[in-house]
């Protein structure tokens, strides 16, 4: 049975897509540049040294996004997720944080406190994991493919060694965060060897492991479906070494099946976006650095909301925007992908976007 958003409910004033979805999620992309090539995101044959990122000029303001966050909070959003690119790369981020933190004083919260996360690849978190955690960020999720050096490398296309990462998230539980979420995308042949010794190290931290069928993101990744490792082929091989039983999800429009370990060691989660699509209760909106509205991963354009913002802010009608794009939104990529058309239609690259 297809997953549904309809048994949310619907704030006043709030819209619902064209599929009864309410808008719940948002990602604020800070920056398109990334320290990292990942060969599923941005490989380096094509992103290399040469390739032109957005001028600085482009980019939304800090408080350019917190306009766009207190809108889209109007409208029913209650989690906002800083991705980029690798959001950590653009400096100062500690003060976005501070400002869509004041968001909770929005009356469409109603005293709710918002939820805000942030997804990084963790190899500058060391040094920033306290000032953001002082500023008011809840959650971190940290990208981490491998623990097998040469395959992390293989997978990052980046020279900065797998320990910066692994003393990110050292450093982001010494501040605090509790709630520490680790992304590995699994290829197969790639890395799919390696899912084991990830749980393992999941569970010895007490962090959440979650596991990501390999997508056709972007128009340049070389995606194939023979590279998938569907979700069920993951889960039966850490069933086989640590026995699972599957969790209620935690919150309506969550991404992931959940499974606890029945040793009491935790869960994990496991993201189905091509073997099982999740479409029907996707409550998701991607703000891009450069100020485009995106209502799918997979769509191939956005909407401009930087005319509401410059040169002069005009609220109202930004908020109008937002508003009637939600309406329209009919997005269900994964719901329609088939192998032979993935690769053909052009979509936004995940950089520009965020996960």
């Amino acid at each position: 049975m297809p997953r549904t958003a309809r048994s949310l409910p619907i704030y006043s004033g709030a819209p619902v897509d064209t599929l009864q979805r309410p808008l719940r999620d948002v990602r604020l992309s800070v920056t398109d540049r990334c320290n990292f090539r990942c060969s599923y995101c941005m490989p380096a044959e094509i992103f290399g040294p040469d390739f032109a990122f957005l001028p600085r000029a482009e980019l939304l303001t800090f408080e350019e996004l917190a306009l766009v966050a207190r809108e889209l909070v109007a409208l029913g959003a209650r989690t906002l997720r800083i991705t980029g690119g690798e959001p950590l790369v653009r400096r100062d981020l500690e003060q976005l944080v501070a400002l869509l933190r004041a968001l909770d004083a929005s009356e469409a919260l109603s005293g709710e406190p918002l939820d805000i996360a942030l997804t990084t690849n963790g190899s500058l978190l060391a040094k920033l994991a306290a000032p953001l955690r002082a500023a008011g960020l809840n959650r971190v999720t940290v990208s981490l493919d491998s623990l097998n050096p040469t395959t992390f490398t293989r997978m990052s296309g980046s020279a900065l060694p797998l320990e910066s990462v692994l003393e990110g998230i050292a450093a982001a539980t010494g501040a605090g965060f509790t709630s520490i979420k680790l992304n590995a995308v699994i290829r197969r042949g790639v890395n799919d060897a390696d899912v084991p010794a990830l749980a393992a190290f999941a569970r010895e931290g007490g962090h959440t492991l979650r596991l990501i069928e390999y997508m056709d993101v972007g128009s340049s990744n070389g995606w194939r479906l023979d590279e998938v490792v569907p979700a069920s082929e993951i889960l039966a091989q850490l069933h086989a070494r640590y026995p699972l039983e599957p969790l209620s999800a935690s919150r309506p429009g969550e991404v992931a099946n959940r499974y606890r370990y029945l040793d009491g060691g935790g869960e994990i989660g496991l993201i189905a976006s091509v073997s099982a699509p999740f479409c029907g209760d996707c409550t998701r909106a991607r703000v891009s650095a450069d100020g485009h509205l995106y209502t799918c991963l997979f769509a191939s354009e956005g909407s401009d909301l930087k005319r509401y913002l410059r040169p002069v802010l005009d609220a109202a009608a930004l908020r109008d925007a937002l508003h009637a794009r939600w309406s329209a939104r009919d997005d269900r990529y994964s719901e329609i992908r088939d192998a032979e058309t993935a690769n053909r239609l052009p979509k936004v690259e995940m950089f520009r976007v965020g996960g």
